[in-house]
């Protein structure tokens, strides 16, 4: 990944992270394209959003919002984490599942 694949990446990078709406804009305009630096950031934040919904469903059936609360804080870190390296130009993958999702999507999101 060159330092011109990052800064022409840099704008669908940090749209994946917006909501699941931005990821998947940034999936079809990226797939014109194909930057390298878009596509690792598209994985990770598609990781991230299936992720949060299948999690937010089983959290769902807990009745407490001390569960919920954390939840919401231990996404909020991941979506913040890969958004602030989206806007640095860093392709480093969130903790715990980002290697997965690098993985698990590569034929997905090229």
């Amino acid at each position: 990944m060159t330092q011109q694949d990052i800064e022409q990446g840099k704008g669908l990078a940090i749209i994946s992270y917006m909501t699941i709406i931005g990821t998947i804009i940034a999936f079809f305009l990226n797939n014109d394209k194909k930057n390298s630096f878009t596509s690792f950031h598209t994985r990770q934040a598609l990781g991230l959003w299936l992720t949060f919904f299948v999690l937010g469903w089983v959290v769902s059936a807990f009745n407490s919002w001390f569960i919920t609360l954390a939840f919401w804080i231990f996404f909020g870190v991941l979506f913040i984490f890969g958004f602030i390296n989206a806007i640095a130009g860093k392709a480093q993958t969130v903790p715990l599942l980002g290697e997965s999702y690098q993985k698990w999507f590569t034929n997905f999101v090229k």
